[in-house]
């Protein structure tokens, strides 16, 4: 793996979405299933999406080779999921060394998600991206 891409549901708050929702919502759009390999509740717990060793369908030109994170929600996000998000970014790093770390919107500047800036984010905590 090369890249891993962080990005947001752009779910209401609370409504209560998950890796199965989403996984529903883009069989309803054509794809094989969900396009993320990993999805952060807003309690923290982390659900598996598509499997790491299948290209992801989560960014446009960019999906051999990443790994793709989904935080539930639009653009406020709990201490809980960014505890997790933290704690899986140091997980993947460790399997993949290798591995840069970026927001969809690096990627596509058609997006606005994860409606974060990344790089900031993980210079505040301190993360060696």
């Amino acid at each position: 793996m090369h890249k891993i891409v962080i990005h947001c549901s752009d779910s209401p708050r609370g409504r209560g979405d998950n890796a199965e929702v989403i996984h529903l919502w883009h069989k309803e759009r054509g794809f094989d299933g969900i396009g993320y390999h990993k999805v952060i509740l807003e309690n923290g717990t982390i659900e598996d999406g598509r499997p790491l060793y299948w290209a992801g369908a989560h960014v446009k030109g960019h999906n051999t080779g990443t790994v793709g994170i989904c935080l539930i929600g639009k653009s406020v996000f709990t201490d809980n999921q960014f505890a997790a998000l933290h704690y899986l970014l140091f997980k993947l790093k460790a399997k993949y060394p290798h591995a840069k770390i970026f927001g969809h919107r690096e990627l596509d500047s058609s997006k606005t998600c994860p409606n974060f800036n990344v790089k900031e984010w993980l210079k505040k905590i301190g993360f060696n991206a």
